[in-house]
């Protein structure tokens, strides 16, 4: 694995509700993608090789938009080790689990 994604998705010009739609839907695509990831308060983490989730990346503002986002922000953050490992999501986290 050599490539971690953070990704946030922002709807524009909707309401709550509408914007809970729309990045369910989101979620609900990269659920498909068989991707390792993880859905946290304000972003959602993916994990594996950086070409495939590129790939996931590119198709998160279509799925936004087939859930009814006309405008949208989607904010990533990539760690990539071309030649290596990066940590996994659970080597960050599960020490901060309760």
């Amino acid at each position: 694995m050599n490539a971690s994604i953070a990704v946030q998705v922002l709807p524009l010009n909707v309401d709550t509700k509408k914007t809970v739609a729309i990045v369910d839907a989101v979620i609900a695509y990269i659920k498909t993608t068989k991707v390792g990831y993880q859905v946290g308060a304000f972003e959602t983490t993916l994990e594996g090789d950086y070409d495939q989730l590129m790939a996931v990346v590119k198709q998160i503002p279509l799925v936004a938009a087939q859930a009814g986002a006309t405008a949208d922000m989607i904010y990533l953050k990539i760690n990539y080790q071309p030649q290596g490992e990066v940590l996994t999501i659970a080597e960050k986290t599960d020490k901060y689990q309760g």
